[in-house]
């Protein structure tokens, strides 16, 4: 393996799943417990995405010669843990081989940045930040129960975005457990090894999930996944055919879906790691980095059961709180992008409130009618204002 990749490859890989695994599957946990999910279905769905993302990672790559890493939609599983409650496991596989094949068609026809880009990136940002907003305020209601656990956590976190921000949420996570386990709150009695097995589940397609989970759900990961993982390939200088990798991950989400893979799609943050110098100061071998992640992403999907044992023996104060430390860089992104167009404020306002607000009609969750609120008030407001424009310029000729 040695031959096959420079030391800065494996380094460069390594902390890019280190990173992505540990600031974001205690959600994937949370999201396949929201449905209802046992222990047996929960490994099945780590298996999932761990062997999608990781066999995504090392076919796209090593076919474009490209670092091209993917990864499962945090947004996507935080969406997923507000969303999934009264859903049955059926229904959930069914809204997700359905935002799958939107993603293929999204990338067969083309139409990825032409229909991504009529939704305004400000309202598609506050789905995202009123999705994501009960995640950072579980920061500090959990620290009501197990005050010295979380409240260590926060300040570790605080104090390691300053000093070593690539691994503040590791660092966190270790020193969580290490608290909880003093604290006799690390029950691992029932902790073992054990690879992960599949568990197939045959999908039911309701039209009230397919709108109100399937939906957003592929918006939520082409807006907040998607379109920023395309800019940070680009800003590297690497120009692939993203709508044939689009039509590629969807089909590879296809096919892992029944498993319990919600979304397979372009790494955004941890992608930067393989993409710089740091992976290799050769461009033209950079994607080595990516096949290497997607090898640790492999070992991730087999040992699976292993990881949600462990979770399972975590108290629920640690992960409430290690998750939304996760995601508060995300939160805070999103409520910039939400709010700094003045022209779209007030819609994306709403948005953001339908969608925090957890609101349920038809069947329907929030997140799918806090977009729809939003546009209706963009137009609304537009109108208005156009009408108050020439009824005053009416008024000057008069």
């Amino acid at each position: 393996m040695r031959r096959a990749f420079s030391l800065s490859n494996i380094t460069a890989g390594f902390i890019a799943v280190l990173i992505g695994v540990t600031s974001s599957i205690v959600l994937v946990f949370q999201a396949a417990s929201a449905a209802g999910a046992s222990t047996a279905e929960i490994s099945s769905w780590i298996f999932a995405i761990g062997v999608g993302v990781g066999l995504s990672c090392i076919g796209l790559s090593l076919y474009y010669r490209i670092p091209i890493l993917t990864a499962w939609s945090t947004p996507g599983a935080a969406l997923l843990i507000t969303s999934l409650s009264g859903v049955t496991m059926s229904q959930a596989i069914g809204a997700f081989i359905f935002s799958s094949l939107l993603t293929i068609l999204a990338g067969v026809t083309g139409l990825f940045e032409k229909t991504m880009s009529r939704i305004p990136r400000s309202l598609a940002s506050a789905m995202l930040a009123g999705i994501l907003l009960h995640f950072g305020i579980n920061i500090f209601t959990s620290m009501q129960h197990q005050f010295i656990l979380v409240f260590t956590m926060f300040m570790t976190f605080l104090i390691g975005k300053k000093l070593f921000p690539r691994f503040a949420i590791l660092i966190v996570m270790c020193l969580g457990m290490s608290i909880s386990y003093m604290q006799g709150l690390f029950h691992l009695d029932h902790f073992h090894m054990a690879f992960s097995t599949p568990s197939w589940t045959m999908p039911t397609f309701s039209l009230s999930t397919m709108l109100g989970i399937g939906i957003p759900l592929f918006i939520v990961t082409m807006t907040s996944q998607n379109l920023p993982g395309v800019a940070i390939i680009h800003a590297s200088d690497y120009r692939p055919p993203i709508s044939s990798i689009m039509s590629w991950m969807g089909l590879t989400n296809l096919v892992f879906a029944p498993f319990g893979g919600f979304t397979i799609n372009l790494a955004a943050i941890t992608a930067g790691i393989c993409l710089g110098k740091e992976a290799d100061p050769d461009p033209t071998q950079r994607y080595k980095s990516a096949i290497f992640a997607g090898i640790c992403y492999l070992l991730v999907g087999l040992f699976g059961a292993t990881i949600v044992a462990l979770f399972t023996a975590l108290p629920t104060e640690f992960i409430l709180a290690l998750a939304g430390l996760a995601l508060l860089n995300t939160i805070n992104a999103s409520l910039k992008t939400a709010l700094e167009d003045d022209k779209q404020r007030e819609a994306a306002l709403i948005t953001l409130l339908v969608t925090a607000s957890g609101i349920t009609l038809f069947g329907i969750g929030a997140a799918f009618w806090g977009l729809i609120a939003g546009i209706i008030s963009l137009a609304l407001l537009k109108s208005y204002k156009n009408l108050a424009f020439f009824s005053i310029k009416k008024y000057e000729t008069n």
